[in-house]
């Protein structure tokens, strides 16, 4: 039987999964059908997904992810954080294979010891738009970094690590919630020594992407200077209440996901998505089955086939122990959610 079968249903929001011995998910509103027989990868969110609130993963989600390895699913992080800021909840779960990194902005290759390769970065921004941020960044006092590629010139590597161009809360929070302190330095002159390298690496004309830090309400004063400003040129998206990321056009978690069931020779519809944000919104229509955690922003859970327990009681984590492994284990036909 063909995978991604649904029942179709309307005017339901808010969909909830409940826990019952035959695997159905019903509410008084509908029920559907999905065969989780042919799913062959997970798409996993980190932040208010997987992780709880103290930026750990829990017993139960370490121990059934990796469950789903062994049972021959692939592991794909798919997260607005560096490699480095992800590697050790990767390293957690036993992922490899291909990874999205920086909300889709790169999709690198990760083996089981962390060594990456086959790095691709779908589309950098444009060094104008970091200087525009800068510029904002330096008018309003609100905080701001950006993320250069990797980059082999006379000064050595500079990529992977967020520059900004002060210290403070924000910088103390973002070192401490990902465990990547930024660099301190003058963005405008690390524009213009990247320009002068980027001569030479062409493929690395650009910056991964910009972040600013602030309150949700100075966000949204700044989110319509950029889009008046640069238009459909740039994606922006909010990965935290406090946290608003610039990045190309085109790129998002769901191109990157793409790319990487390209490199697994996987169709979308072998995926589960799991995800709490805005910038998982893109993941879940690249996915053949989306789920949220009750804790997501309402508009994701909207967008959700399944809302399913907290991050703080690891819900994704209980999901797949009541689809995917108890169909893996007992190998149904179809599993009637």
């Amino acid at each position: 039987m063909a995978c991604n079968r649904f029942v179709a249903f309307s005017g339901f929001q808010k969909r909830r999964f409940f826990d019952t011995l035959s695997g159905m998910a019903t509410t008084s509103s509908f029920t559907f059908s999905y065969d989780f027989s042919c799913v062959k990868a997970l798409a996993l969110d980190l932040d208010g997904t997987l992780l709880r609130p103290d930026n750990t993963l829990g017993e139960l989600t370490i121990n059934t992810l990796k469950a789903c390895r062994e049972q021959g699913l692939h592991l794909i992080v798919c997260t607005g954080r560096s490699p480095e800021a992800s590697e050790k909840y990767r390293a957690a779960i036993g992922a490899a294979g291909p990874m999205v990194f920086f909300n889709g902005a790169e999709v690198t290759n990760v083996d089981a010891q962390g060594c990456r390769s086959d790095v691709i970065y779908p589309s950098l921004l444009r060094f104008d738009v970091i200087d525009f941020c800068v510029d904002i960044s330096r008018k309003t006092g609100v905080y701001f970094q950006v993320y250069f590629p990797e980059t082999d010139g006379p000064e050595g590597r500079v990529g992977k690590r967020p520059m900004a161009e002060r210290g403070g809360a924000e910088w103390d929070m973002y070192a401490k919630h990902t465990g990547s302190p930024p660099l301190v330095a003058d963005i405008k002159r690390a524009l213009a020594a990247a320009a002068s390298r980027a001569a030479m690496q062409p493929d690395k004309f650009g910056c991964i992407k910009g972040m600013f830090l602030a309150d949700p309400a100075k966000l949204e004063e700044i989110r319509p200077l950029l889009s008046e400003q640069f238009g459909d040129t740039v994606y922006i998206t909010k990965t935290l209440d406090t946290f608003l990321e610039i990045m190309s056009t085109g790129v998002s978690k769901g191109t990157g996901l793409t790319l990487a069931l390209d490199r697994l020779s996987l169709a979308s519809e072998h995926v589960l998505a799991f995800g709490d944000e805005e910038s998982d919104l893109s993941m879940f229509e690249s996915a053949g089955f989306s789920i949220a955690p009750a804790n997501a922003k309402n508009k994701v859970k909207a967008a959700a086939r399944v809302v399913v327990e907290a991050n703080t009681e690891e819900g994704a984590a209980r999901f797949l122990e009541r689809t995917i492994l108890h169909v893996k284990r007992s190998a149904p036909a179809l599993q009637r959610l």
